[in-house]
């Protein structure tokens, strides 16, 4: 049974739809050249919802990002940690081609489950 999404939050680099317990996370194409400064800014937007719940369940929908640095991957992983320690789960949906080979050179696409679209990630978690 499909949930009613809470209306979105965020900033307009990132925007966070709730989905039952899960919550969905879209970064902004403009992520690809965020620096270092605006990310750490970012990952405490992201995240603060994230604080408030056991076993948060974390979708980052990576369609409208075509690619995406270090800088970047720091914020996911940074995330995953913040999620796994709370005991739950965060898994990615929508990624690109070229973010895909970059995830598989660095072991990453063996840390999270990737999904191609967002029903799927959604209904994984949902599980």
């Amino acid at each position: 049974m499909a949930k009613s999404p809470k209306p979105p939050q965020g900033n307009d680099d990132f925007r966070l739809e709730w989905h039952g317990n899960t919550v969905l996370i879209t970064p902004a194409s403009g992520v690809e050249s965020m620096s270092w400064e605006l990310i750490e800014q970012a990952a405490e937007i992201v995240m603060a919802p994230l604080k408030s719940h056991n076993s948060p369940m974390v979708v980052f929908d990576l369609s409208e990002v075509s690619y995406f640095g270090s800088v970047f991957l720091a914020l996911l992983l940074r995330c995953h940690t913040a999620v796994k320690s709370r005991g739950g789960e965060l898994v990615l949906c929508g990624a690109s081609k070229m973010a895909r080979e970059l995830l598989r050179i660095t072991a990453l696409d063996t840390l999270w489950a990737i999904y191609d679209k967002k029903e799927q990630a959604l209904e994984a978690v949902d599980n």
